[in-house]
């Protein structure tokens, strides 16, 4: 009954394990041609990317929705509201001096003033200088000066972001430099333009990932080469990645965080891979294969679940298509070209490496790395695994309480965009927000920019004014603007909360479902709530709205890849519900962080945020190709061994034993990589590294080597079930693809001494 699946699996699957062993061995017998192929591409990538590169600009355009609507509208009427604004917030460093008292004070702000309105590409801004000239009163009543007189706000209209690149953004923040060094007043800048071309940090966490990554490898191997060989490979394939984004954005507009996002999953793949490939060479070396050989086994077996698990990760990352918003698509397809330059460089690249490296691979140890001691290591994780098997009932109830613990959080998520109230007070935009606080009222950092057309109907105007204006969460509604040509009128309202507050949301949902309505039910005049607060409030929406059947078609697509892999009905169902639970346990302690504010100030946050309403569709498509790698890692193991024994009990253990070391080793540095980028300023990059982190290990620990073999050995011969009919249906592959390749090529003689193996290598 056993040995005809067996057999049918040993017989599938050959076309692509074939494939990647020529593809192995070719790359190890010419090694210097497949790294002058890989550095001519770098260099072309690079400097193609540093002489024709675009900017890349953050442009959250979501066709469809009402606040894209207002803007649409403002545009077609050509109105400067249209486009992007900045503001220049000053106040006198005399904590004494007031605007109303001091000619000083005033004659500065003018200057400044004058010096913002003539910058390249400023459409206009307020004149908070001739409001003070009229007197007190005319200067509040404008809202440039706030009521104590202490601080000033200079509004900076811009034309749409097409027409604008980050050399307007430097700009206004050289401007703001040379003002504080030369003023008696306080100088800080802020607004949407900063939003637009404001790069973020790099640099600091990918490289406290790497040392990291560099601690760990070290240790795993025992070896420097072997510890050096990951490293080098993930940096040559970034490198090219990220560079590429920015020729990547003539054909999609892609985001300015994306760089930052890809450096942290390539990274954390990029040596995952590599760890998976290096370890199996290094066993079939031990098995005494030539390098050549080792190689090419190593990208034929470990190789093959590498294409497997990046192919999981481009599908699911391409799969945030279904958001509907284009920012974030383009993120997507930037990750998904960095992820497939990593799975590429671990099939051609590193087996050249290993050539090169031949059996110096096992020297320049820090300790004794024998087989012996992985077989030390092996037999504590035996003993692991028996302890979890014999205790299988507790550890699947005590875990899965856990895990349903940590994601009770989940039911509290609200999805939003952190403002500028967020960022470390060492940021201009952090005291530009603060001042304006202060002075004017939380609400003002965040304004509804509102559209109405009036083409076919003008006398709503009025109403509509004094109607916004009497709402319970609007602090004030300035004149409106009026285009009669264009039929348009543009009301600037001002809540009474901050922009990422629920209070905020609540009011544009008013306004909308309650207010426009009872004045413009009658009439053919049309208004739309726009304004960064309305448009980062509809994208939470819509991404809300979409999750679910995101989520629904990443685990239908887990089950149907888990089902041919593993021929197995339960055991892609068990997978599906693991995945859930390690990443609701994620997406709890999100919660707990950075909405409760528990531990905040652990990871440098100064204030609670809600979740970034892409974070969670975007950490579900990387965590569910991660976890399909170590699926696949350790379950292949395991059903290998049950189709040779038919113990399904012995199985789980060695599955265990036998993978247990590597898929840890492999978390840790994942998990280092991306905490690492937790200790940037950015909360949404902080989101992504801690979310990530916690899922990650979660899963490598909780899941893989606790609630996967205790619920195996519940499930007993039935993991391995499946109908008759769909077993003749679903076609074979056999993950680990040795049984398809030629025997062996071996040793014929004792290994080289080190130094002839580099001569005889070429080098």
């Amino acid at each position: 009954m056993r040995s005809p699946t067996k057999t049918k699996s040993r017989q599938s699957g050959t076309t692509l394990s074939q494939s990647l062993y020529k593809l192995g061995r070719s790359a190890a017998r010419h090694p210097w041609t497949v790294i002058g192929v890989w550095l001519l591409a770098s260099v072309l990538v690079i400097g193609a990317a540093g002489v024709f590169g675009q900017e890349l600009e953050d442009a959250f355009e979501v066709p469809g929705l009402d606040s894209q609507q207002a803007m649409d509208l403002l545009a077609a009427a050509e109105s400067d509201s249209a486009g992007l604004t900045a503001q220049m917030v000053v106040t006198p460093l005399d904590d004494t001096a007031t605007f109303f008292e001091s000619p000083s004070a005033r004659s500065a702000l003018l200057e400044i003033q004058d010096a913002v309105a003539g910058l390249p590409k400023v459409l206009g801004t307020s004149d908070p200088a001739g409001a003070l000239a009229l007197g007190p009163e005319a200067a509040i009543s404008s809202g440039a000066v706030s009521p104590d007189g202490r601080i000033a706000l200079i509004r900076i209209q811009y034309p749409v972001i097409d027409e604008l690149d980050a050399g307007d953004l430097d700009n206004l923040k050289e401007l703001g430099v040379a003002a504080r060094e030369s003023s008696p007043l306080q100088v800080e800048t802020s607004g949407e333009l900063f939003f637009s071309f404001e790069e973020g940090e790099t640099g600091a966490g990918e490289m406290i990932g790497l040392i990291a990554a560099v601690v760990i490898l070290l240790f795993a191997f025992g070896s420097l080469i072997a510890m050096g060989l990951p490293i080098g490979m993930a940096l040559f394939g970034l490198a090219i990645g990220i560079s590429s984004m920015s020729l990547l954005a003539y054909l999609i507009d892609v985001p300015s965080w994306a760089p930052q996002l890809a450096a942290m999953i390539g990274l954390g793949v990029g040596i995952d891979y590599a760890l998976f490939l290096v370890t199996r060479h290094r066993e079939f070396l031990d098995r005494g294969m030539t390098v050549v050989e080792a190689a090419g086994r190593a990208v034929a077996t470990a190789g093959q679940a590498v294409v497997f698990a990046g192919g999981t990760v481009v599908i699911a990352i391409l799969g945030l298509a279904v958001a509907g918003v284009p920012a974030i698509t383009a993120a997507g397809v930037a990750i998904s070209v960095v992820v497939l330059i990593m799975v590429a460089a671990s099939i051609t690249l590193l087996p050249a490496f290993l050539s090169l490296s031949g059996h110096w691979i096992n020297r320049l140890g820090i300790h004794r790395n024998t087989a012996t001691g992985r077989s030390t290591a092996g037999s504590r994780w035996e003993r692991w695994g028996k302890h979890v098997t014999k205790n299988a009932w507790a550890y699947t109830i005590g875990t899965t309480a856990l895990l349903l613990l940590l994601a009770a959080p989940v039911l509290s998520l609200r999805l939003g965009f952190p403002d500028e109230g967020t960022l470390p007070e060492s940021r201009t935009e952090r005291r530009a927000y603060d001042l304006v606080a202060e002075g004017f009222g939380a609400g003002i950092n965040g304004p509804l920019v509102i559209a109405v057309d009036i083409s076919d109907d003008s006398s709503v105007l009025g109403p509509l004014v004094d109607a916004v204006r009497e709402d319970g969460g609007i602090a004030g509604v300035a004149p409106p603007i009026v285009d009669s040509e264009a039929g348009v009128a543009t009301l600037i309202a001002f809540p009474t909360t901050a922009p990422q507050d629920e209070a905020t949301l609540d009011t544009i949902k008013r306004l909308r479902a309650d207010v426009f309505p009872s004045v413009l039910d009658d009439s053919p005049a049309v208004a739309h709530v726009g304004g960064a607060a309305a448009s980062f409030a509809d994208i939470g929406d819509q991404v809300s709205d979409r999750l679910p059947l995101f989520i629904a078609a990443v685990i239908v697509l887990s089950f149907l890849l888990l089902t041919v892999l593993f021929r197995s009905i339960l055991v892609p169902l068990k997978a599906a519900l693991l995945n859930l639970l390690s990443i609701g346990a994620a997406y709890g302690v999100l919660v707990m962080v950075f909405q409760w504010g528990w531990g905040k100030g652990l990871i440098g946050l100064e204030a609670t945020v809600p979740i970034v309403s892409f974070i969670p569709m975007f950490m579900f498509a990387i965590l569910f190709g991660l976890s399909m790698d170590y699926e696949v890692f350790l379950l292949s193991r395991v059903r290998e061994e049950y189709l040779a024994t038919g113990d399904n009990d012995a199985s789980v253990i060695q599955g265990i034993s036998s993978t247990a070391r590597v898929i840890t080793s492999a978390a840790l540095i994942m998990i280092s990589v991306f905490l690492g980028f937790v200790l940037g300023e950015d909360p949404a990059i902080k989101m992504f590294g801690l979310g990530l982190a916690t899922a990650i290990f979660v899963d490598a620990t909780i899941v893989r080597t606790i609630l996967v073999p205790a619920s195996m050995k519940l499930m007993g011969d039935a993991n391995w079930w499946i109908p008759a009919w769909l077993d003749r249906l679903i076609p074979t592959v056999d993950i680990e693809g040795e049984a398809a390749l030629p025997a062996p090529e071996m040793e014929t003689a004792p290994a080289l001494e080190p130094e002839k193996e580099l001569v005889g290598a070429g080098v």
